[in-house]
């Protein structure tokens, strides 16, 4: 049984706008310029950096400020978005997984998401033209 995302993805290719999708990956902060010329390096030149908290198996820590230990519940981490065409996805998840690991907890996932419609505002160009 096909996907539902599999069958957008074939529709959008019907029409003749090749299928994007946007790669949002949660990585830990000292990892971003490795992960950035991980992505530089297989052709992907644009992307959206975000600073977040979050949890999630890691669950926080307690740490100590003038004497007094206090539970850190959000972590500090950094959310990566990229949109790039179907066809590059498997390229920017191994790119980033070799660029964001430690193997340590808390390393971070990755999320992939169909994209309908890009526009490039400045010039009108829409879809795979405006990525």
């Amino acid at each position: 049984m096909r996907n539902r995302l599999a069958g957008a993805d074939d529709r959008a290719a019907e029409r003749g706008n090749p299928a994007m999708k946007i790669v949002m990956a949660i990585i830990k902060p000292f990892k971003l310029e490795e992960v950035r010329d991980g992505l530089t390096a297989i052709g992907v030149h644009g992307l959206t950096v975000t600073e977040v908290k979050g949890y999630g198996r890691q669950k926080g820590h307690t740490e100590i400020y003038r004497g007094a230990e206090y539970a850190v519940s959000f972590l500090p981490k950094i959310k990566i978005e990229v949109a790039v065409a179907d066809e590059l996805v498997g390229r920017v998840i191994e790119a980033i997984t070799a660029a964001a690991r430690t193997g340590q907890i808390g390393d971070g996932k990755i999320f992939v998401s169909a994209i309908e419609k890009a526009v490039r505002i400045r010039t009108g160009e829409t879809d795979g033209d405006a990525l």
